[in-house]
C-alpha cells in the first residue's frame, strides 16, 4: 500500500476510537550533532506539550570530540497539571555524537482523579520513550506530585544502541505532606524499562496504593521514592555513590547504592521530597564528571 493509503487507513482507524475524555498531548524531539554543539533539530508536538526553550550553557566540545557540546532542553506541560483522562506521550531521539540534557520546569503534578459514567475510575497516563542511538542524553524531570485520591499510570521506556551512555532519575511525591494529606484511596502504577540493544538492563514495575503506604513491609510512611540510574558505570563510580548515600543517609531519608550489569542505581525515600531531589543533584554533581567527562553545569531553571 503506497504511503497516502497508509495514512488514511490509520486516521480511518482513529476516527472509530472513542473520543478523549481529557487532554491528549504528544511531542517529538530529535537531537543532532552539527560541529561541536548539539542541535534540536527536529521537533513537533500535539496538545499542550511543549519545549519550553533551549540552552547552551556549558563549554564547547574539543575538537574531535566523540561527543558535542550537551544542550539543555526543558519539556513544559502548560496546562500546569495532570487530570483523569489526560494522556501524554513524549519521544525523545538523540543521534549518535549528540548530547541532550532534559528537564522540567516545575514539577509535575497529577491531581485527583474522576469517574467514567459507569463508575469506573479514569485514570492518566504519561509515556516517556527516550532513544540513544549512540550520543549521551540526561533524563532530569524536576518530582511527580500525586495528589491525594489521584489515578496514574507512568511508563518510562529508555533505549540505547551502541555507545550510547544515560544518566537519569525519576522521583515522586505522594500525596500533599506539608497539608498532612496522604495519598489516600488514590494508586500509582510505575514501571521503567532500560534496555541496551535488544538485551533488559532494567525492567521495574512498581503498584503503590492505600495499603502500602504506612506499612512496614511498604514505604512505612516515607511520601517520596526515586531512583537514579546511569549506564555504562563501574565499581569506581559505585564507591563515590555509596560515600555520597552515605553522607545524606538519616531517620528520614535513605539511599541505597548497586551495580549489576554496568547499570548503577541509586534508589532512595525520604520523608520529604526536596530532600530527596536534593540528594540525586549531590550524586549528579558528584558522578557526572566521572561518567560523562563534564562538570555539573545545573540547569538554570533549578534555581528560580
Amino acid at each position: 500500500m503506497n504511503e497516502t493509503g497508509n495514512v488514511i487507513q490509520r486516521l480511518d482507524v482513529e476516527a472509530t476510537l472513542p473520543a478523549p475524555s481529557g487532554w491528549q498531548a504528544r511531542l517529538e524531539l530529535q537531537f543532532q550533532a552539527a560541529g561541536t554543539r548539539t542541535h534540536l533539530a527536529h521537533r513537533r508536538h500535539r496538545g499542550p506539550l511543549l519545549i519550553q526553550r533551549v540552552f547552551h550553557p556549558e563549554a564547547p566540545a574539543l575538537a574531535g570530540a566523540l561527543v558535542a557540546e550537551p544542550c539543555h532542553a526543558y519539556v513544559l506541560h502548560p496546562p500546569g497539571g495532570v487530570v483523569s483522562g489526560d494522556e501524554l506521550q513524549l519521544e525523545v531521539d538523540v543521534q549518535p555524537g549528540a548530547h541532550a540534557l532534559l528537564t522540567t520546569p516545575a514539577a509535575g503534578k497529577f491531581y485527583r482523579r474522576g469517574q467514567h459514567a459507569d463508575g469506573e475510575p479514569r485514570v492518566a497516563r504519561l509515556i516517556q520513550t527516550l532513544r540513544v542511538q549512540g550520543g549521551v542524553l540526561e533524563w532530569l524531570p524536576q518530582e511527580n506530585i500525586f495528589y491525594p485520591d489521584t489515578a496514574v499510570q507512568l511508563r518510562t521506556i529508555v533505549q540505547l544502541q551502541a555507545h550510547a551512555r544515560f544518566i537519569g532519575w525519576e522521583m515522586g511525591c505522594l500525596g500533599l505532606p506539608a497539608s498532612q494529606a496522604s495519598l489516600g484511596d488514590g494508586a500509582l502504577r510505575q514501571s521503567f524499562e532500560l534496555w541496551h540493544g535488544d538485551s533488559p538492563l532494567l525492567l521495574e514495575r512498581v503498584n503503590i496504593g492505600h495499603a502500602c503506604l504506612a506499612s512496614r513491609w511498604g514505604l512505612a510512611g516515607h511520601v517520596a521514592l526515586g531512583t537514579w540510574l546511569a549506564f555504562p558505570a563501574s565499581v569506581r563510580q559505585l564507591t563515590l555513590a555509596r560515600a555520597g548515600a552515605a553522607a545524606v543517609n538519616c531517620a528520614d531519608t535513605m539511599l541505597a547504592c548497586t551495580l549489576v550489569d554496568g547499570v548503577l542505581s541509586c534508589r532512595g525515600f525520604a520523608a520529604r521530597a526536596d530532600r530527596l531531589k536534593q540528594a540525586f543533584i549531590d550524586l549528579w554533581c558528584a558522578l557526572r564528571p566521572e561518567l560523562l567527562g563534564r562538570p555539573a553545569i545545573a540547569p538554570r531553571i533549578w534555581a528560580t
